[in-house]
C-alpha cells in the first residue's frame, strides 16, 4: 500500500474519532468538564500505531524514521483537519464556543477564534510528536527477519 494512502487513511480515523468524540461529549452534555480532552491522545495514538503497524506489515518497511514520518505526517494532517472543523463549526454552528472557552479556568479571557485555533494547532502539533514517539517506542524492536 502506497505510504501516502496510509497517512490519508490514518488521519481520516484520528479526525473522525476526535470529532465523533466532540459531539458524543456535546450531546452529552459533558463540555464543561475540560479534563475530557486527554482522550482525544487515545485517537492520535491508535491511528499512529495503526498507520505504522500497516507500513511494517503490509510494506515491509521497518525504517525508523519513515515510520515516525508516517505517523507524524498522520496525526498532523488529522490535526490541521480538526482545526478546520472547528472554525466551521464555530463561524456556521456555535459561535458561542469562543464564549464558552473563556468563561472556562483553562482558557482565560479575550479569546478569538484564531487565537483558539492556534493554541489547538500548538497543542495538537506537539501531542502528534510525543504519540509518534511514544509508539514508535514499540515499533523499533521489530526486525523485518522476525516478522516474516
Amino acid at each position: 500500500m502506497k505510504t501516502n494512502k496510509l497517512v490519508l487513511q490514518n488521519a481520516l480515523k484520528i479526525y473522525l474519532g476526535i470529532v465523533l468524540f466532540f459531539f458524543l461529549v456535546k450531546l452529552l452534555g459533558l463540555s464543561h468538564i475540560v479534563e475530557l480532552r486527554i482522550v482525544n491522545a487515545f485517537f492520535v495514538v491508535m491511528g499512529v500505531n495503526s498507520c505504522i503497524k500497516k507500513n511494517v506489515f503490509e510494506n515491509l518497511d521497518n525504517n525508523y524514521l519513515t515510520n515516525l514520518s508516517l505517523g507524524f505526517a498522520a496525526a498532523v494532517l488529522a490535526v490541521l483537519a480538526t482545526s478546520f472543523s472547528l472554525i466551521f463549526y464555530t463561524m456556521v454552528f456555535d459561535s458561542s464556543v469562543i464564549t464558552f472557552m473563556e468563561n472556562s479556568r483553562f482558557w482565560g479571557n479575550n479569546l478569538s477564534l484564531g487565537t483558539v485555533v492556534f493554541a489547538l494547532l500548538a497543542e495538537g502539533v506537539a501531542s502528534s510528536v510525543i504519540c509518534t514517539f511514544i509508539v514508535m517506542q514499540y515499533w523499533k524492536k521489530y526486525k523485518l527477519g522476525t516478522l516474516l
